[in-house]
């Protein structure tokens, strides 16, 4: 009897369909961070204002991000949940203008079934869900939307998953067995792989040994075969190394994101657009040994 030959493994998809638009990661890419939250560690209460969130959008979209990732609900270390209509409250309004101002592509930060149903009818085109869709309704409630969505792994909630975090196996081989777990979920539930991207969590439910780890380590994930969407901007781990502050880790972060280009990351969550797209595109001229320039305008088609 011959021995079968395994099927090779899908590669990660060079594009992807994000609602009407289609977003090309033959190259890295930088997704700015827009925060409509009081208390996120970084910019709470800054981008409230619908008028201010716009301004600030705006301004990384021009200095090269590729989407606009917003959030209404804070995931930092020691935040308390938000009802679900005040979350959708915050950020409903926000979506909207974005997609009908500036034509963006516009992912929403948010784990909550009624904000992922509610944003896409407004023109949202993905869904970043840091709980990796496990709350009541949310596997549905994405599947029927049509739309990606980027799960996270995560150590318990973000109330106490900072309060001495352990792992029985390596912290690369507990993140590839949850995500490949979720991964199996999503497509039982109709939700099919090449609407999906994962975001290793760096700083959820992790140690700074952990994190450090897990991005030397981040190859461990390529099995998956899926896209990578890595974001460490500003983070503690930043903090804990160099003994910044937040407003003092810039440097560090660009580091971070020039490290996760070369270990595979396709996307890049980041607060700091124009100089993240400089230190991507650099490593990634590099890597390819050449020049392909980065600008806007061909990130998306």
């Amino acid at each position: 009897m011959k021995p079968t030959t395994p099927e090779p493994l899908p590669e990660a998809a060079s594009s992807l369909q994000c609602g009407r638009h289609r977003l090309d990661l033959s190259f890295p890419r930088v997704m700015g961070i827009l925060n409509v939250t009081p208390d996120s560690f970084s910019d709470g209460g800054r981008h409230v204002a619908l008028d201010d969130a716009l301004r600030r959008a705006e301004q990384m979209l021009a200095e090269g991000a590729a989407m606009i990732d917003v959030g209404g609900e804070s995931t930092r270390p020691g935040a308390e949940a938000v009802p679900e209509q005040e979350e959708l409250d915050r950020v409903a309004p926000v979506v909207e203008a974005l997609v009908r101002e500036l034509d963006a592509l516009v992912s929403v930060d948010t784990s909550s079934a009624l904000v992922m149903r509610e944003t896409a009818a407004r023109g949202a085109s993905m869904i970043n869900d840091v709980r990796a869709l496990e709350r009541d309704g949310a596997l549905a409630t994405a599947a029927a939307s049509g739309l990606p969505v980027c799960l996270m792994h995560r150590q318990g909630e973000p109330q106490a998953m900072q309060h001495a975090p352990h792992y029985e196996v390596p912290v690369e081989q507990a993140v590839a067995e949850f995500l490949s777990k979720r991964i199996a979920a999503c497509e039982a539930a109709g939700l099919p792989r090449d609407r999906l991207l994962l975001d290793p969590g760096f700083g959820f439910g992790k140690s700074v040994e952990h994190n450090l780890r897990l991005l030397n380590r981040m190859e461990a994930l390529e099995a998956l075969r899926l896209p990578l969407l890595v974001g460490m901007s500003r983070k503690s781990m930043i903090g804990k190394v160099l003994g910044r502050p937040v407003e003092e880790r810039l440097f560090g972060g660009v580091a971070l994101s020039a490290m996760a280009v070369e270990r595979g990351a396709k996307i890049l969550r980041v607060h700091d657009v124009g100089p993240t797209v400089d230190a991507v595109t650099m490593a990634w001229a590099v890597l390819q040994e050449g020049c392909e320039p980065s600008t806007n305008k061909e990130l998306l088609s």
